[in-house]
């Protein structure tokens, strides 16, 4: 493939690629010798099939076999590629929270990094966020990226948007054989102290620290008076609680969620605008083409594994089936590329171990 069509993979964020054209991009980028990354490269000899050759679709990216399995005793080096020799600027190496084994690594360049706060900032546009006023995260820092890419995003999105953090450990909670209550009181209380000393109108949490936090009548007051957006994932909310936040408790916060995967560098999907207080919780693709997510043997209104896919010039996870199933969903618009879902839910076991769900 000549070089001209490998721009596609180099597109400003604002500019979307056709997903056929950024697959053959995407597998002469990734498997040519002088381009591809070590894993790759290594690896294409025992696909079955030439990617550079039977690869020409979207669709097509289900020939993969799921290999996250493989990343778990991977140098990280491995997976960034060849090509980018010189222009490498790493950000972070993201790990999983080692649910089902010992954490898998991917490297997370600034490319893709930049990629993802700027579509964040696009939703955030729509949802009326202000640009000012600060952001109260309580997510998972360190190894987990969560938090640091909400920073990116503030910085994509406003005008010196204060970004105050209260750390998760996922990892501590899910060792823990007895009472977690002490950590997720210590947690809530940094929560009240922000919300009582500074001016914040966005919050971002965990729907179990939600609905940890709303046990306690001060916080709830605090949000109620200051917060006007909530911004909710990291794990699933039913329906009871969505509503009930909606309607009793911040009736004029807006309350959307996030489905994010960290095999996907943690983006998802966004739950959709003007849905109803009883409606499902449906989420749309925020970064398609470049990670999409299918429902796997379900038609819509039915229930399947969760798969994702990521394809960008920095970084390829093809097929990677997730611990999660969902309700397939009528896409929001003609053409989309992958799956609308909702009703996301954990499947009981993964890989062989049992799923613990946080955070917390």
């Amino acid at each position: 493939m000549p070089a001209e069509p490998l721009r596609v993979l180099d597109l400003p964020h604002h500019v979307l690629p056709d997903p056929d054209e950024l697959v053959r991009a995407a597998m002469e980028w990734h498997f040519g010798p002088a381009t591809g990354s070590e894993f790759w490269l290594r690896r294409a000899s025992s696909l079955g099939f030439d990617p550079r050759a039977d690869v020409k679709s979207w669709a097509d990216l289900r020939l993969f076999p799921n290999v996250t399995d493989e990343l778990r005793d991977l140098p990280v080096e491995w997976l960034i590629p060849k090509g980018l020799q010189g222009q490498i600027d790493v950000v972070g190496v993201i790990e999983s929270g080692g649910t089902t084994g010992s954490p898998k690594r991917i490297p997370l360049l600034r490319d893709f990094a930049e990629r993802m706060a700027y579509a964040e900032a696009a939703l955030l546009a729509d949802a009326g966020v202000s640009r000012t006023a600060g952001w109260l995260c309580a997510f998972p820092s360190g190894p987990h990226g969560a938090l640091d890419q909400m920073k990116r995003a503030a910085w994509a999105y406003g005008d010196g948007i204060p970004v105050f953090a209260v750390d998760l450990d996922p990892r501590w909670v899910k060792k823990q054989a007895g009472d977690v209550n002490a950590y997720v009181e210590h947690v809530i209380d940094q929560i009240a102290d922000v919300l009582h000393t500074q001016h914040v109108e966005t919050l971002r949490i965990t729907p179990p620290l939600l609905a940890r936090l709303v046990r306690r009548d001060d916080v709830v007051d605090l949000i109620a008076s200051k917060i006007r957006h909530i911004f909710w994932g990291g794990a699933h909310m039913d329906a009871d609680s969505r509503a009930f936040y909606r309607t009793e408790l911040f009736p004029d916060a807006v309350i959307r969620g996030r489905y994010g995967t960290t095999m996907a560098l943690g983006a998802g999907g966004c739950e959709r605008a003007g849905l109803g207080h009883d409606d499902p919780c449906v989420f749309d693709p925020t970064m398609a083409p470049y990670v999409t997510v299918s429902v796997a043997g379900a038609d819509h209104g039915q229930r399947g594994q969760m798969v994702v896919n990521h394809v960008s010039r920095s970084f390829m996870l093809p097929n990677n089936s997730e611990r999660d199933t969902a309700i397939r969903v009528e896409p929001a618009s003609p053409g989309q590329v992958g799956d609308s879902f909702a009703d996301v839910q954990p499947l009981p076991e993964f890989g062989g171990a049992r799923v613990v769900e946080g955070v917390y």
